[in-house]
């Protein structure tokens, strides 16, 4: 199953729990979740955590909170840039990946391409 899929699912069946009072499977569905993050992009720039907003997150919407540490034309890190990633589906255009945050040396483009490849594959990824 698509990660995204696997994510949305987990992150509904969590609130599902929330609403019924069920504290044994909120547990179990945010371990899963922590286990599902592992598969989104790290490393490469991507060197802080990836933190999904499980308080904005459901099964329609993720919300993906991360950060890209950039460098200079002289392989120098040159700071770092805030991102949020607000992942919603589409019957008729698929995948849409929404992402607010600074557009420094164009990484929004960047970041676009490794997360949705990461969302729409069924394995573990490194880049």
């Amino acid at each position: 199953m698509e990660l995204y899929k696997e994510l949305a699912g987990t992150i509904q069946a969590r609130l599902n729990c929330i609403q019924n009072k069920n504290q044994d499977w909120i547990q179990k569905h945010e371990d899963k979740i922590s286990e599902l993050i592992d598969r989104l992009p790290h490393g490469s720039g991507l060197d802080g955590d990836n933190i999904i907003n499980l308080d904005k997150s459901n099964g329609e919407k993720i919300i993906i909170e991360t950060s890209f540490h950039h460098m200079d034309e002289n392989g120098m890190y040159d700071g770092w840039t805030e991102h949020k990633l607000i992942i919603t589906a589409s019957l008729i255009f698929g995948l849409h990946i929404k992402i607010i945050g600074r557009d420094k040396n164009n990484i929004k483009e960047y970041l676009h391409e490794i997360f949705h490849y990461a969302l729409t594959t069924d394995k573990k990824i490194r880049n």
